[in-house]
């Protein structure tokens, strides 16, 4: 039976962590992680940068040893050479790699940040942090045969740079897509209804007055693009071709790695094939959404004794065993949880919180607001606080010799920004291939046509939403939402988070749950953000967490935190931002 590694969410109290002195891959690591914070909010793209950052400081590391292989220092990668003929013994390999691993970073970090929103403070960040370090900026020679560590230092950063801008990431266009474009036309969230949408299977952009990014940028234009669906053809670090398929759209290719097959399609005209299916994954949203309500009395234990432990065996093999495997009404956890600590061999305590606020915390954790460094980022600020923890011992797989700092950090680093780059290649190649909808265009879509559950009621459409009592149901005489004029009547209503236009003042109001017309449901977000500009199959959260998880449990040789246990601190009245 495999075990998830456990996060332990913990509401309503403040700790403090006290940090020993860090490697100098650690600081570089946590320079990074700022410029990703005041950077624009783009998981791909920041996966390649950690994972790049890594491929740096290890080959640095690895170029002072007999026995390590570098990724790209004296390797050829798809086609790519990065030269190498060695480098002279130093005086002291410490010094020498502690140089180059900063010289590495330093001019690679400079590059890839030029044109972030928070180029300013990022630079004066890098040149602060190369003065701390007693480094001279102004040193920019590669001829590392010298000997020089901050010549191979500022070498590996070139091959780096050079290698980035033919990887197919399309940095040299910023990162734009080349040739996809959306078949859907852009739905205006504040408006009701989805009423122009063409394709109610593929991904659709949202039009804003002004769309402001997970980060907190303002992006201009207001209508976002799907952010990589060309990823797939990116160079990886350990996909292979064998688990590659390469599709063709409008003579565009795109590249899959472990495709999945098609996600449940909505038959419009006769509501066949996997329509019901369809149906049900969009509305388990729009009932799950109702869980937000933390005065409905419900409590859950979200503590290790109840949360986690799923047999990877019982996961659904197909689309129609989600129904199996998740509460479509009371939502939660299938797992069974885990009785014993076994660090301690005492029973794990029960932490009862109200399920709404857990909900809520799970949400804007993830939601990745302003200041988060991304889903790859944070599984890198949790491997940071697992290698802070004086109970881990830095065993490499938990066994042979205990690693010095620098060698623990560069290796984990490596194998975690290798784990990250490739998930988010799997993840947006699958996204960019079968350009799935997302569920705020697809329970809007669907309330358009109006319901498919009773051919005997109004409005049956076989394309309809489902009626869930207690939950979808439709707009009748009497209803407070039926409209001054009775205009509302039949239409579709949902019992989720009101939305927006009830949250003034987010530090003070709270949008709860209630009625809402199903023309104006909401994700719980932001207003000027709404949900992420990419296709919503497969999850990309998801596929960075179960791959940093298994990650972390190979590399650290424990299924478990040290100690048995992890914690994340979500203030009580500061945490939550959204209301």
């Amino acid at each position: 039976m495999r075990k998830l590694l456990l996060l332990l969410f913990i509401v309503g109290f403040s700790a403090q962590v006290s940090h020993a002195q860090h490697s100098v891959a650690r600081q570089w690591n946590e320079v990074l992680l700022q410029s990703i914070r005041e950077d624009y909010a783009r998981p791909t793209v920041h996966a390649r940068n950690l994972f790049h950052s890594s491929v740096a400081m290890w080959d640095a590391w690895a170029a002072y040893d007999a026995q390590a292989e570098p990724f790209l220092l004296g390797n050829a990668v798809q086609g790519f050479e990065c030269a190498f003929d060695g480098i002279p013994a130093p005086a002291s390999t410490v010094s020498a790699r502690n140089m180059a691993i900063s010289y590495a970073s330093y001019r690679l970090l400079k590059h890839r940040f030029t044109f972030s929103p928070g180029a300013a403070s990022a630079m004066n960040r890098y040149q602060e942090m190369m003065n701390r370090l007693g480094y001279d900026t102004a040193v920019t020679s590669t001829n590392y045969q010298s000997g020089d560590p901050a010549s191979l230092g500022n070498y590996i950063a070139s091959c780096l740079i050079e290698f980035g801008m033919q990887d197919g990431a399309n940095e040299d266009i910023l990162y734009l897509n080349r040739f996809y474009q959306s078949v859907n036309p852009p739905m205006a969230p504040p408006l009701p209804g989805n009423p122009n949408i063409q394709d109610m299977n593929r991904w659709q952009p949202l039009s804003f007055d002004v769309f402001v990014d997970q980060s907190g940028n303002e992006i201009p234009l207001g209508t976002p693009d799907f952010l990589g669906p060309e990823w797939g053809s990116v160079v990886p670090f350990s996909l292979s071709t064998n688990d590659l398929k390469i599709f063709e759209r409008d003579g565009d290719e795109y590249w899959v790695y472990h495709d999945p097959g098609a996600p449940p399609y909505l038959d419009v005209q006769n509501g066949g094939g996997l329509s019901d299916e369809y149906k049900w994954n969009f509305a388990l949203v729009a009932v799950w959404s109702a869980h937000l309500d933390p005065t409905d009395g419900v409590l859950w234990d979200v503590s290790p004794a109840r949360i986690g432990n799923i047999d990877i065996n019982t996961f659904p093999r197909d689309i129609e065993s989600l129904r199996d495997f998740y509460d479509l009404i009371e939502g939660g956890d299938p797992g069974l949880g885990h009785r014993i600590n076994p660090a301690t061999n005492a029973p794990y305590w029960a932490q009862m919180v109200p399920r709404g606020d857990y909900a809520r915390v799970l949400a804007e954790f993830w939601a990745d607001g302003p200041d988060s460094e991304t889903p790859p980022g944070h599984w890198y600020t949790i491997l940071n606080h697992v290698n802070d923890d004086p109970l881990l011992e830095k065993r490499f797989k938990g066994a042979g010799p205990i690693l010095d700092d620098l060698e623990w950090d560069v290796k984990a680093y490596l194998a975690l920004g290798g784990t990250m780059h490739d998930a988010a290649i799997t993840a947006w190649g699958i996204k960019g291939w079968y350009d799935y909808i997302r569920p705020i265009s697809a329970l809007r879509g669907m309330a358009e046509f109006g319901q498919s559950s009773d051919s005997a009621l109004s409005r049956f459409h076989p394309a309809g939403i489902p009626l869930i009592p207690g939950y979808i149901e439709m707009v009748l005489p009497g209803d407070p939402l039926i409209g001054a004029l009775g205009e509302e009547l039949h239409k579709i209503k949902i019992l989720g988070w009101r939305g927006p236009e009830f949250v003034f003042n987010p530090e003070e109001d709270e949008g709860g749950v209630g009625w809402v017309l199903a023309d104006n449901w909401w994700p719980y977000q932001r207003p000027s953000f709404v949900t992420p500009p990419f296709a919503g199959y497969v999850s990309g959260h998801s596929t960075f967490s179960r791959a940093a998880a298994e990650m972390m449990t190979l590399f650290t040789g424990d299924e478990f935190f040290p100690g048995g246990m992890g914690q994340f601190v979500a203030p009580k009245n500061e945490f939550l931002v959204f209301e």
